[in-house]
């Protein structure tokens, strides 16, 4: 298999990579054959898994407009994954000018990708780092220039938490971010579930599968099991949702049915 230019030397290109898989199911073009296949074995259970990341997307871009309304000017978005069109930063400072953006993900790829996005722009930047280490996320060097945990942040948890497992406590990792943001901050979330998919759970279970194969365990919890990430929260309005529900700019019966796929919510600090 031949390296791309833009692969960075660490990366073992024959490994699939969740965030390369995301990409192509976005239409990206910064993912390998061997992600491409792997995407493409969960699609034979779930073909509307483009159109659920889709609605992902779509559903972080309004969330990001509204906290910039609120008046929130500084954004921390982890598992941020590879750059697209109308990413964070590019809807943030849009609304915001002067808006902060610290992206952070533990890809190779995603993180020299967000780079070279990046490049020019003082206001943002990227921190290669895990979920499962918030304190290392906070100590950062980028995160302790652009971000003032003095002032309200929006904290963005997009389509990562069901990549991590219960036995790495992702419930103790969103408090210890939260405690240490300022009253007036705002988680954005998304999650996957059996709830909403319009497939039966066994055959979505398949899809499941593919990616415990690739040792990227895919965790779908309940509606309560999520909820349960916005402790220390308020739920801005209308709640936790399917993700058309939220604050929509189209008629939500206009959406694929697999748009509903999962959850979406925003809550606030007091």
């Amino acid at each position: 298999m031949e390296r791309p230019a833009w692969a960075p030397r660490s990366i073992d290109i024959s490994v699939p990579s969740v965030s390369r898989i995301y990409d192509f199911y976005l239409g990206g073009s910064h993912n390998f054959e061997v992600d491409r296949e792997a995407a493409r074995k969960a699609m034979e259970y779930m073909p509307g898994l483009p159109k659920i990341m889709q609605a992902n997307r779509a559903f972080m871009r309004r969330a990001v407009r509204f906290a910039a309304q609120e008046g929130i000017t500084q954004f921390l978005d982890v598992g941020s994954g590879i750059p697209t069109f109308g990413n964070v930063h590019e809807v943030a400072q849009s609304a915001s000018p002067g808006a902060h953006v610290v992206y952070v993900d533990h890809d190779p790829v995603a993180v020299a990708h967000s780079q070279a996005v990046l490049e020019g722009n003082d206001n943002a930047d990227v921190v290669a780092a895990d979920l499962r280490k918030p304190q290392e996320i906070l100590a950062s060097a980028e995160v302790e220039r652009l971000i003032d945990l003095n002032r309200p942040v929006a904290l963005l948890l997009v389509a990562i938490l069901h990549f991590v497992e219960d036995e790495d406590d992702p419930y103790e990792a969103v408090a210890q971010l939260r405690d240490a943001l300022a009253p007036g901050s705002m988680l954005i979330l998304t999650h996957a579930s059996y709830e909403g998919i319009p497939l039966s759970p066994e055959r979505a279970a398949g899809t499941v599968d593919v990616y415990k194969d690739i040792r990227n365990p895919l965790i779908m919890r309940s509606r309560d099991e999520i909820e349960r990430f916005f402790e220390g929260y308020d739920m801005v309005e209308p709640g936790l949702v399917p993700m058309p529900h939220w604050r929509p700019d189209t008629a939500p019966e206009d959406e694929d049915p697999y748009a509903f796929s999962g959850f979406a919510g925003v809550g606030r600090t007091a």
